[in-house]
């Protein structure tokens, strides 16, 4: 049965706001990143340009190199880039054997160290930094990308086995089972059997996990700070805030940062879908 028309119509308008507040923002965004800085300050609400004043030259300016006039972005984004990358391999790889380790296997104080793992997971990172900050410096890991790579595989550890843990307990126990009656070992059992099937849920951490190392600023600023060459795209693009930055280089470094994350997204959409409903029932 079809609602009435005042509800339908009311429906249709609460979408489109939502939309024109979720996305005018971006849109606007892009509008000004794409129109000369003198354009910009002479009419910004001017949101319909012509494509003869389209200029790209902003995006140029914040990918270059500070040799070549530019902020150096590009750069920065390679380093973020290594950094998600491997935060998500090695995360992942400790992760998958400790979230089975805690969904299937029994042992005394597993529900202590399952509480655990939520209570890492809770904490505020600033509660970490300085901790972390004086245990890496210590051992000379402190100003490059490798003590910075422990320290997100270190923080995203807990969420991931956390995430993972759910998508196994939701698995049927008797494919398990049948596996190890046709002669499977653990190991085999778990590369060949679980993890196939829990690949939803797996893709889905992997992509939150690439998300949190990709946007992290905080420990970047406190392990890179003096270590301009290796920032990361956040701390790269926080340059950009100053006054002295024109608002469109500021606009295209911000659509340019966001650029891998959203692709990510949509190229994986459906194990991020599929992954969290996995893991929501059983």
């Amino acid at each position: 049965m079809r609602a009435p028309l005042p509800e339908r119509a009311l429906r249709v308008l609460v979408i489109v706001v939502a939309l024109v507040l979720a996305v005018g923002p971006v849109l606007y965004g892009v509008v000004l990143a794409i129109r000369p800085f003198s354009a910009v300050l002479n009419a910004p609400l001017d949101l319909f340009p012509s494509p003869s004043e389209w200029d790209f030259s902003a995006f140029g300016t914040a990918i270059r190199d500070e040799a070549d006039g530019g902020f150096g972005l590009g750069r920065f984004i390679r380093n973020s880039l290594l950094l998600a990358l491997g935060t998500v391999v090695a995360s992942l790889a400790v992760s998958v054997l400790g979230a089975y380790a805690a969904a299937r296997l029994r042992y005394k104080g597993r529900n202590v160290v399952n509480g655990i793992i939520l209570s890492v997971y809770l904490l505020p990172g600033i509660v970490l930094a300085v901790p972390l900050f004086v245990m890496l410096s210590r051992v000379g890991l402190t100003g490059n990308l490798a003590g910075l790579l422990i320290v997100y595989v270190s923080t995203t550890i807990p969420v991931a086995v956390y995430m993972v843990r759910n998508y196994f307990i939701a698995l049927p126990e008797s494919v398990e089972e049948a596996a190890i009656i046709d002669g499977c070992t653990l190991p085999v059992m778990l590369w060949r059997v679980v993890l196939p099937i829990a690949a939803p849920g797996v893709a889905a951490t992997a992509i939150y996990v690439f998300m949190i190392a990709w946007n992290e600023y905080l420990f970047a600023l406190l392990f890179l700070v003096q270590k301009r060459e290796l920032w990361t795209a956040p701390l790269g693009l926080s340059q950009l805030t100053e006054i002295s930055v024109p608002v469109t280089v500021l606009l295209a470094g911000s659509i340019i940062v966001t650029v891998p994350v959203v692709v990510l997204f949509f190229i994986f959409q459906r194990f991020l879908v599929s992954g969290l409903t996995t893991g929501a029932e059983k």
